[in-house]
């Protein structure tokens, strides 16, 4: 069964596709899908070449929104629902000084790095889009995590 996906989330889900270097263009039943890898288990996920899920994969937020996580594309990856609902049950609701979810977060940042390109030419216009939506105009470099205050 698929779920209903807004335009935007299709683009964001394309973008996220067009940045991870273990997606690849497939064909499934006639049709042009990408298929990939959870950011966390590894476990296949592919999305339908109009940027629906067609396995249970979720956009994932590296640093949690609930700690001012934004959508830009490095703080996005894809990952298996479980995957990502253990996440935030365990960890997204912590104290933004928690060293465990510090933790965590750099690991995944240091994996999505891992798995970096440069979009594909069928899918560099998500990226784009992506990058342009997320980024406010006094946007600042750093990632989130950076802006934590020192004591």
């Amino acid at each position: 069964m698929l779920r209903r996906v807004s335009a935007s989330k299709q683009r964001r889900v394309l973008a996220i596709v067009a940045t991870d270097a273990t997606f690849v263009r497939a064909v499934q039943g006639g049709a042009v899908v990408w298929v990939g890898k959870c950011i966390f288990c590894g476990r296949a996920l592919t999305i339908g070449g109009d940027g629906v899920p067609r396995s249970a994969a979720t956009i994932e937020h590296i640093w949690p929104r609930t700690h001012g996580g934004d959508d830009g594309l490095a703080n996005l990856a894809l990952a298996c629902g479980g995957c990502n609902r253990e996440k935030g049950m365990r960890h997204d609701t912590k104290s933004r000084m928690d060293a465990r979810l510090a933790e965590i977060v750099a690991a995944l940042r240091a994996k999505r790095q891992e798995r970096w390109r440069e979009p594909p030419p069928e899918l560099a216009v998500h990226a784009a889009w992506a990058q342009r939506s997320a980024a406010p105009d006094d946007a600042e470099a750093d990632p989130p995590v950076s802006r934590r205050r020192r004591r």
